[in-house]
């Protein structure tokens, strides 16, 4: 139980409602263990009856009592038992909001570079399946684990003080008991672990196949799908029955040992019956106290695999909860950041790839400049604008930030101050509305619209039949991908930041588009740092410095008019896009 000693904290935090809990779970259960008595004294009442030493007055009246305290003390443990679910199931609930929450920040912390070595279907397995998992470590688990220990302990308590003997004899297969959870519970553990493996896997695929239907169906490959899907879900059973075959073991085991213990109180304490030791009331009570045990030992089967799965869902959840995010907040909080940038000897290697995508990079750019990066696709670029807002930390070198390197800004503050509008744009399932007031939430919609206007995308939001409330599908597959970048454009717009990056964002739009957007950014960037990412001329001849990269170095500067006039790859891009345009 290593890994579910993290989750000891949660035992303090609610210590009091636990506590609570097992209080009354042990009054329900004394409670519950006085029934046997009363029975006992019934029967020998009734069996003094019948001996002709009590009359039929003073039976009647004993009998009435007995069924009197025994239906209150049946009200008064069913209550109690109540409010035990009340306190302890209760508790795991708040225990399984605190741990999913706990998860949920983590995964937030974690780095960019953490996200491209995991997949989503594992990620969400972790945060659902595994963590129910647990919460059935605090409840249920917890809950008959009190109930089993009160029941063991009050009955063999009473057992004993009856008849040494007679319990010893029924206590012979109780050591069998415990080597048999012994030996199961490593088994059930081990398999345990490797089913939630499999879920992840069926998740993850799920996901997968989900968020990318449409090539799914536009290479009609469903069957194969289909076929694969079958074969994971097929090895996910096995692995499933392999556990539950392990598991069926536990309760018939337990009834048999019962049983066994039952047929040793009946030929024993019979013997006993007849030789005068112990009264027939003693033996019912026997019986009764053995198979009031049947429920708590055959549990511990239950329990014990229910811990060990805990167990497994709890170390794989351990092993994110405990992953040291690599990029860190600095304390160096900045206030009203003006955008300066510089790139100080800057290389970069990807580790999950060992691709090197920048090579001793350095350049600056003064607040209000906007400044154009062009290259070949793997050049470097958007590498470059990760670096900016800290996505990603140099392998050598500094991206230094107002006079701050970018390792000592305040994370919060610095991306704060930064809108970006990615390569790839990511919309919401939410309506167009709230996804552009991603950028402020407090914006209220004659400003919404005023971004969009400035996006150019107002006019095509106002056709919508539901306008500016249309509910975009999965990552905006309601909509185009010029409306996708053109809405990314005015969430950035909106957050009204010192730095405006743009990852050629208006790869999909029209050419006439492309200027009036071009033309409305001018205005809008005046006094913003802004770094263009593109692969048209037309995007970036207006900015007062352009980048040329090539395989991580930088190939050229200058303004439009320079590179223009310069043989190199601007010029010949400039002379191809504009052969294209004229034809």
């Amino acid at each position: 139980m290593k890994a579910l000693q993290y989750l000891n904290k949660y035992f303090h935090k609610y210590r009091y409602r636990l506590i609570a809990g097992i209080f009354i779970c042990i009054l329900s259960r004394y409670l519950a263990v006085k029934v046997p008595e009363i029975v006992k004294n019934s029967i020998n009442i009734a069996d003094d009856y019948v001996s002709g030493l009590v009359t039929e007055e003073v039976l009647r009246s004993e009998l009435l009592a007995n069924i009197g305290i025994i239906l209150g003390l049946a009200i008064l443990s069913g209550f109690f038992t109540f409010l035990m679910r009340q306190t302890i199931i209760v508790t795991s609930r708040l225990i399984e909001f605190d741990l999913k929450n706990e998860i949920f920040l983590q995964y937030e912390r974690l780095s960019l570079n953490f996200y491209k070595k995991n997949r989503t279907g594992d990620l969400m397995n972790r945060i659902s399946e595994d963590v129910g998992k647990v919460r059935m470590y605090f409840g249920p688990a917890v809950m008959y684990t009190v109930n089993m220990l009160v029941l063991f302990t009050v009955a063999i308590f009473k057992m004993i003080k009856i008849d040494v003997t007679l319990t010893l004899y029924t206590l012979i297969p109780f050591p069998l008991l415990s080597i048999a959870v012994f030996v199961l519970s490593k088994f059930i553990h081990k398999r345990s672990t490797i089913v939630q493996e499999y879920l992840s896997k069926l998740t993850t695929f799920g996901q997968e196949v989900f968020s990318g239907i449409n090539v799914i169906k536009s290479y009609t490959t469903e069957a194969q799908t289909i076929a694969d899907f079958n074969e994971l879900s097929e090895i996910s059973k096995e692995k499933n029955i392999e556990l539950y075959k392990v598991q069926a073991f536990f309760f018939p085991m337990m009834i048999l040992l019962i049983g066994i213990s039952n047929l040793i109180v009946l030929y024993v304490g019979g013997m006993q019956y007849i030789n005068g030791i112990i009264s027939i009331g003693t033996i019912a009570e026997f019986i009764m106290y053995v198979n009031m045990l049947t429920w708590p030992v055959a549990i511990v089967g239950w329990v014990t695999s229910t811990i060990q799965q805990a167990e497994a869902s709890q170390k794989r959840i351990n092993e994110f909860l405990e992953h040291t995010p690599e990029i860190v907040s600095g304390t160096n909080l900045v206030e009203n950041i003006q955008g300066n940038i510089e790139f100080k000897n800057v290389s970069l290697t990807y580790d999950d790839t060992n691709i090197t995508a920048l090579k001793n990079i350095n350049f600056s750019i003064k607040k209000g400049e906007t400044v154009a990066f062009l290259g070949k696709t793997g050049s470097g670029k958007s590498t470059i604008l990760s670096l900016i807002s800290r996505l990603y930390d140099t392998s050598s070198g500094s991206v230094i930030i107002d006079g701050v390197d970018t390792k000592d800004h305040d994370l919060a503050n610095l991306r704060d101050n930064i809108g970006v509008v990615p390569q790839d744009p990511f919309l919401f399932s939410d309506s167009i509305a709230n996804n552009i007031r991603f950028g402020d939430e407090n914006a209220d919609q004659e400003k919404i619209e005023a971004a969009a206007k400035d996006a150019v995308i107002h006019d095509n939001i106002a056709g919508f039949k539901n306008g500016y409330e249309t509910v975009l599908g999965e990552r905006g597959i309601t909509v185009s991908g010029g409306q996708k970048q053109r809405i990314s454009i005015a969430r950035a717009i909106i957050k009204n930041p010192r730095i405006l990056i743009f990852d050629d964002c208006l790869s999909a739009v029209d050419t006439e588009t492309e200027e009036q957007i071009l033309k409305n950014l001018i205005r809008i960037t005046k006094d913003k740092t802004t770094i263009i990412v593109s692969h048209r001329v037309s995007s970036a001849k207006n900015a007062d410095k352009i980048i040329i990269l090539d395989e991580g170095e930088i190939l050229q500067q200058g303004t439009h008019n320079q590179l223009v006039n310069k043989e190199g790859y601007y010029q010949e891009l400039y002379k191809q896009q504009l052969l294209e345009k004229e034809s």
